[in-house]
């Protein structure tokens, strides 16, 4: 499973609908939308648009960071950040995922109801430069200790993606490879092979 994650200020050209359509017809398998520096009504509108296109390929669109969108748009799910949540997880008519980069987190995170978590960052990344990346066998301590689906992201390419599922992770999250490419449709191909 690919998954996508948004981030539209890494899009050269700005423009998330053509990067999200183009993911959706190459075949990833879900949108994450995730544009946390927008307030309600701007998320909305993005979001509106948004789930249109994913609704032609029956592709889920999960909103992240503000959960009145998702409801209100009656999205697929709905993921927040292991760091928001107090002691449950939101009411939400749909399916919820928890960031998190620690197994007691990811434990907590499934104790609390979480349908999956996302985890990471696994390789090294520009958007965690200085940071040290989890690394692969950070997947196989949380396959041993969740029974929730674990999607991994952080570095993702083609030429380390195998290297997840072998792990046990049941999906890749991607952002920048997919939001800054110039040829969407060789990236997710390469990404599912």
């Amino acid at each position: 499973m690919l998954h996508l994650v948004t981030n539209r200020k890494l899009i050269p050209d700005g423009d998330i609908y053509r990067v999200v359509e183009e993911s959706v017809n190459a075949g990833v398998d879900s949108v994450i939308l995730r544009e946390k520096d927008l307030d309600y009504d701007s998320l909305y509108i993005m979001a509106k648009k948004i789930k249109i296109i994913t609704d032609k390929k029956n592709v889920p669109l999960i909103i992240n960071g503000n959960l009145d969108v998702a409801r209100h748009l009656n999205c697929y799910g709905f993921h927040i950040g292991f760091n928001c949540i107090k002691n449950n997880l939101p009411k939400f008519n749909g399916i919820i995922g928890v960031s998190i980069h620690s197994v007691e987190e990811a434990i907590q995170a499934q104790h609390l109801g979480a349908d999956y978590i996302i985890a990471g960052h696994i390789f090294p990344t520009d958007c965690k430069k200085g940071l040290k990346p989890k690394g692969v066998e950070f997947i196989k301590k949380l396959k041993q200790n969740i029974q929730i689906p674990i999607i991994c992201i952080g570095g993702i390419n083609k030429n380390n993606i195998k290297n997840l599922y072998e792990c046990g992770s049941n999906g890749a999250a991607v952002m920048s490879l997919i939001m800054k490419s110039d040829n969407i449709y060789n990236t997710i191909n390469n990404l599912k092979q």
